[in-house]
Order: C-alpha cells, then structure tokens, then sequence
C-alpha cells in the first residue's frame, strides 16, 4: 500500500521592498526541508502580491528552487490576501495534484487558526512551524494579534 499524498501548504508572508521578509524566507525554508526530508510530495506555497513584488507564492517558489526543490514539485497560487484565501484558493491546486492531506507551515502561533480553516474546508491537515529564528517582539505581536483574529475566523467559517 502506498503512502497517501501530502503536501504542504506555505503560508504568505510579506515581501519586503529589498525582498523576501525573514518571515517569508524562513517558512519557504521550512517547506523546503520538509520536501527534502520525504515528508511531502508537493509543496504550495501561498500568497499574492502585497506592497512589493513579486507575489509572496512567487517569491516562495524562486526559494524553494534555489533550495533544490525540483520545479514540478513547487505549485504557487498566488491571488490570496490572507489566511483564508490562502487555504481557500489552494483547493483547486491540491485537488489537480489529488490530494486533501497537507502539512501546513506557518509560524506556532498561526497554526491553530490555519488548522481551524483549514479543516473548515474539508482538509486532512495539521502544522509544522519552522524554528523560531524571528525576535521575540515581532512573535509576540504576532500571538497577540492572533486571539481577535481566530475569533474573526470563526464568525467568517460560519459564512462559507
């Protein structure tokens, strides 16, 4: 019996005027490790375009190449805004690569909102964040800022 399809979605992250944010750079690192390490067959690396170019999944997708992902494992979708989107507009791409099962890679704090999506979109899912390599300021706003947004989330679940 083979082993089910994964493959791990990449969460957005900004992209900064001179590039990649470390955020960005980190989960693309992350996602690529996992390929490496035969924990995933597919890696999609989700976002559209924010204040810089290219697109986040763009961007994710050039690193993960330099990574040594070959090309063919690396599907962008590259229209989403936020988390929602992100996992939202995957579907069709993981549903082309004929798969429901993904690893989800995005920073601790983010993962049980990406978890909660996720699954509201009928997802075999679970999460992988990278080490923290990002200070402890920037952490912590970002756990704070994710106790309103879950709450958000789930007014916004009950609406798809």
């Amino acid at each position: 019996m083979t082993e089910p399809i994964t493959a791990a979605l990449i969460l957005g992250a900004a992209v900064w005027e001179t590039g990649p944010s470390p955020t960005l750079r980190r989960r693309a690192m992350h996602g690529a490790a996992l390929w490496h390490a035969g924990e995933v067959t597919y890696l999609v690396p989700c976002g559209g375009l924010g204040r810089h170019p290219p697109s986040e999944g763009e961007a994710m997708r050039d690193l993960l190449i330099e990574a040594g992902v070959p090309e063919h494992a690396v599907h962008p979708e590259t229209a989403s805004r936020d988390t929602l989107d992100n996992i939202r507009l995957a579907l069709p791409i993981l549903d082309r690569l004929g798969t429901r099962r993904v690893i989800l890679v995005s920073d601790a704090a983010h993962l049980p909102r990406a978890r909660l999506v996720a699954r509201r979109f009928g997802l075999d899912a679970r999460g992988h964040a990278p080490p923290q390599g990002a200070r402890l300021v920037p952490q912590l706003k970002l756990a704070l800022r994710e106790i309103p947004a879950y709450g958000a989330y789930l007014w916004r679940l009950r609406h798809h």
